[in-house]
């Protein structure tokens, strides 16, 4: 093991420790400009602790909340572990919160003072900061807002001071492993946000578990590997894995420049490692069939074949001829290299975690060369819990505990989890922390079973279990899985709680949309076209297909089409991009209610 976790004093003792230890190597990289440039491990320990130096000189204590709203860049992980080196408590935001979203949580945390990134998320956050006791705003770039909220904006760089790198190091190696290091607010799919509190130790436990993990990669260096951040840094998943991890194991950290330019920096970067939740999957399995499909002819075929060969190869099955054993190498030539360098060519990995992951999805990848470990984890466990192993990858698992991680099933099936990770409770919520953790057992919430390798199968969410009238439970987030994975469809929600069946609410796939709109020259606005009834049979024959694939109970009846898609700008969707169940139920619910007639 390359860090002795149980005996590193707290998060900003093992960040300095690697800047020490890895010195003047890249750390930190940003394009600028259309250029990537790097900052080194000791430049990065030399700006946090100026930054350390600076927020104490403006009155920051230990304990005291200190906002960030940003999206991910250098100047995010820096501001983290200054506020960590003094004691200080870190809240993030989500940079698609709105000002109502803002005023909840720095009231709710009690938040003293913030960062901000740019002038579009202040002019979000400042408003909000008017409304709390936050007075100071400090900014990474330098801007001057048109409105006056009756707050100070002032650039980081003026809150820079002499600092002795040394001295804060010290200094902070005297802070409590068991002290409260960050504030995550969970991104509200049922409810407003909480701050779930996590300890230094509860994060360090994580990284000693990842690092268990990842040794195992085939290739794997200390030092040597690099990550491609892109999931927002708000979210514990990121946080843990895109700050924490990365410096446990010396990794390089490329800040992606949006969503919409990830493949293009994916190309750039290369990265080794990379952390994803299901989506994003899904959507690269959407356009790599969507141009198989374009292309046609040999193309298309030679795919398909390697796709059903991997396939076979993966479960093992002993189906394969002596003609596929034969092929396969020449497919892994033909499509599997062209599939790996969309990737950049040296991906050793991607970990998925934040929502489960499809079955058929990681197959899918799995059969064309690119690795993928499913996890587990949730905010209350600093995230992480399990994650499948290289050597032995069971798709349809989570995989099993990580190092220093208990895990138990209670009777009624709830997974139970216990060790360092767990959170100190829910930030002014004593009750629901009581009835969260019990001697020292987190509940979950989730549904599951260990195998006799002690790997665990997520079954479904406690709370969001179906029972119809018969009184059948009903996964829907199975079923929103089977039903995902259809061309015609982008995004699901099923329902039929004490109901005698299920219907679903979809958003229809927009390129298969298109397609379908110029093969039949229709010229109709949207909501002609969700009446339209040759539109509204091609979606019925993708569920003629799913329901031959579903068992009695969880087939859908009926299904009703959204206005638009789901996304985290109509409230549809978390920053995480998990659906938001109580949101779509007010603004679809009566559409939803009609199926039943």
């Amino acid at each position: 093991m390359n860090i002795d976790y149980r005996s590193i004093a707290n998060l900003p003792t093992l960040f300095f420790d690697q800047c020490e230890r890895y010195g003047d190597a890249p750390f930190l990289w940003a394009k600028r400009d259309g250029v990537w440039s790097s900052i080194s491990w000791t430049d990065t320990a030399d700006r946090v602790a100026a930054l350390a130096a600076g927020l104490k000189a403006r009155g920051v204590k230990p304990g005291d909340r200190v906002i960030i709203a940003s999206e991910n860049r250098p100047e995010w992980m820096i501001a983290d572990l200054a506020i960590m080196s003094i004691g200080a408590v870190m809240a993030p935001c989500y940079v698609t919160n709105t000002i109502d979203d803002h005023v909840h949580i720095l009231k709710d945390s009690g938040a003293v003072v913030a960062f901000v990134s740019n002038a579009q998320i202040a002019k979000r956050l400042a408003p909000a900061a008017a409304q709390t006791d936050v007075s100071q705003i400090f900014a990474f770039d330098d801007f001057t807002l048109d409105e006056d909220y009756g707050v100070s904006i002032t650039p980081m760089a003026d809150l820079l001071a002499p600092a002795d790198t040394d001295a804060i190091r010290a200094a902070a190696r005297e802070i409590d492993r068991a002290a409260l290091s960050c504030l995550i607010y969970t991104s509200g799919t049922s409810a407003l946000p909480t701050g779930v509190m996590l300890s230094h130790g509860a994060i360090l436990c994580n990284a000693m578990g990842a690092e268990s993990m990842l040794v195992n990669l085939p290739g794997f260096t200390f030092g040597g590997e690099k990550f491609l951040s892109f999931l927002p840094l708000s979210h514990s998943y990121e946080h843990t894995t895109g700050v924490f991890v990365a410096i446990a194991i010396g990794a390089q950290v490329y800040y992606a420049e949006g969503i919409d330019k990830l493949i293009q920096n994916i190309e750039e970067v290369r990265p080794t490692i990379m952390t994803a939740v299901p989506r994003l999957y899904e959507t690269m399995r959407g356009r790599i069939l969507r141009g198989a499909e374009q292309a046609g002819g040999f193309k298309k075929k030679l795919l398909f074949k390697t796709i059903d060969i991997g396939r076979r190869r993966y479960l093992d099955t002993g189906s394969l001829t002596l003609g596929d054993k034969l092929l396969d190498p020449l497919l892994t030539k033909l499509v599997r290299k062209k599939v790996a360098d969309r990737f950049g060519g040296r991906l050793k990995t991607f970990v998925s975690g934040g929502a489960p992951l499809n079955q058929d999805i990681g197959q899918f990848f799995t059969a064309l060369g690119v690795g993928i470990l499913q996890g587990y984890g949730l905010t209350e466990a600093a995230p992480v819990i399990s994650c499948n192993y290289p050597a032995k990858n069971k798709l349809h698992t989570v995989g099993p505990p990580l190092e220093g991680v208990e895990v138990k099933i209670a009777e009624d099936g709830e997974i139970l989890v216990r060790g360092e990770l767990v959170m100190m409770g829910y930030w002014n919520q004593p009750e629901r922390t009581a009835e969260t953790v019990k001697d020292g057992w987190l509940h979950t919430g989730d549904i599951g079973k260990t195998d006799e390798d002690g790997y665990l199968q997520i079954t479904d969410r406690k709370k969001d279990i179906i029972v119809n009238s018969g009184g059948d439970n009903i996964s829907p987030q199975r079923v929103e899985g089977v039903i995902c994975l259809e061309p015609e469809i982008l995004q699901a929600m099923v329902v039929g709680d004490k109901r005698p069946h299920l219907v679903a609410l979809i958003a229809p796939d927009p390129d298969w949309t298109a397609d379908w709109k110029r093969a039949h020259g229709f010229t109709g606005d949207d909501a002609a076209l969700r009446e339209d009834p040759d539109y509204r049979k091609a979606l019925q024959g993708a569920f003629d297909r799913i329901n031959a694939n579903l068992s009695v109970i969880e087939r859908v009846r009926r299904f009703a089409i959204t206005d638009e898609p789901f996304s985290i700008e109509n409230a549809l969707l978390t920053p995480s991009l998990k659906i938001r169940r109580h949101m779509i139920l007010k603004a679809y619910g009566d559409r939803l209610d009609a199926l039943y007639g």
